[in-house]
């Protein structure tokens, strides 16, 4: 074993699929093999369906089938009979086969190497099966890792845990670039807008319709407003109820005469092209209904790139932005949204001081940063520190 840099399982989605977590652990790799100093072959137990196998060829690519479970079992021999020093297993619920995602929990059990898992979702008030499901998760991995604050009194409230056993790492974000602003917005159709920015899989959790009611006060006051709403419909809203919702966006949309401030980009958006559109945007915002969302990938990013946000106080916001609570506003109060937007816009410089706090808080989110901080991690739990470990920020 190379004592200064482990070689480490990551347990996850992985890209090709398109999905926020596939997109989080290939970052992760990339940034702790980075930190590494050096190419590293850690390899991936990518979690899939059986249609999906044939998509992970690579050699330290192992795809495991989420509901088969003989292959957890056989994925737990195969890294205890390797050289693999620590495994880091990315949860959420829904990636995992069984109820409320067991079947993973006979892998860790059996694994005979030290568990470093980060928890994606921790609940303020688990109810079962998810709660047992995670207290089971979080006894037998060595050390958990949250992206937001909260959560490590959440998992200690809730299942009496040890507060060194917990550490609080940034969700990462890409290092910000403007080299190319002007280009994305020509090419966008955004010379002279001031353009509020959406991202994510559409679904009723967006709170779209708040955003949309907010600007019909806004524009007339900033007429050369523009709300970007890119993404593709969750494929699970896409089976039960088609593209009603998007419709029903489109219809409010009309009533409200907005045809002209907003713009769809109705497909799926690359990683980098997204960073590029967040990179160019004016004003990025989260107007979720949901207080209880304790993560958001493309928060992070917006903060990370550096840009203004305006957000309902859901966790995950709240602690982002902490000590600047004036980028919080309440869902269900268009009004209040639309006076702060005109605010934003119009008051000289305030947009720009926005901008100045958001890259001071994102600093440190950046994945060289991020990298860094779980190789540090993973080498102390090989050398059996992981009982002694701070929060790290």
């Amino acid at each position: 074993m190379n004592e200064r840099n482990p070689q480490i399982a990551y347990i996850s989605t992985y890209v090709p699929k398109k999905c926020g977590l596939a997109t989080y652990t290939h970052h992760l790799r990339e940034a702790v093999m980075n930190a590494k100093g050096y190419p590293s072959l850690d390899p991936v137990v990518t979690l899939c369906n059986p249609d999906e196998r044939s998509e992970y060829t690579e050699p330290w690519m192992l795809p495991l089938i989420k509901q088969d479970q003989d292959d957890y079992r056989a994925v737990a021999d195969l890294i205890n009979h390797s050289s693999i020093d620590v495994v880091s297993l990315q949860h959420e619920f829904g990636i995992f086969g069984g109820d409320a995602g067991s079947h993973v929990i006979e892998l860790i059990r059996r694994l005979k190497k030290p568990v470093v898992t980060t928890f994606h979702t921790v609940f303020e008030n688990p109810v079962a099966p998810y709660s047992d499901v995670q207290k089971q998760i979080a006894h037998w991995s060595d050390h958990l890792i949250v992206m937001n604050r909260k959560g490590v009194g959440y998992l200690q409230d809730n299942f009496g845990l040890a507060a060194e056993k917990i550490s609080f790492f940034p969700h990462g974000s890409p290092v910000p670039s403007r080299a190319d602003r002007a280009n994305v917005r020509r090419e966008a159709g955004w010379e002279h807008r001031k353009v509020l920015f959406t991202f994510g899989l559409l679904g009723r959790s967006k709170g779209i319709e708040l955003i949309l009611k907010a600007m019909t006060r806004a524009v007339q006051a900033v007429p050369e407003l523009l709300y970007v709403i890119a993404g593709q419909t969750h494929p699970e809203v896409r089976k039960h109820e088609g593209e009603a919702y998007r419709n029903e966006l489109k219809t409010l949309i009309g009533a409200l005469g907005l045809e002209h401030h907003v713009q769809w980009i109705d497909q799926y958006v690359p990683e980098d092209q997204l960073v590029s559109l967040i990179s160019a945007c004016d004003l990025y915002v989260t107007p979720y209904p949901g207080m209880a969302q304790i993560t958001s990938g493309t928060l992070a990013y917006a903060a990370g790139l550096g840009r203004p946000i305006l957000s309902t106080p859901y966790i995950y916001a709240r602690d982002l932005v902490q000590g600047h609570e004036e980028m919080l506003l309440p869902y269900g109060d268009p009004h209040a949204w639309g006076c702060k937007m005109i605010e934003l816009f119009t008051y000289p410089g305030m947009l720009t001081e926005w901008e100045h706090t958001m890259a001071d808080i994102g600093r440190g989110m950046h994945w060289p940063q991020v990298g860094a901080q779980h190789l540090r991690l993973f080498r102390q739990v090989v050398q059996g520190q992981g009982d002694g470990i701070a929060d790290v920020v």
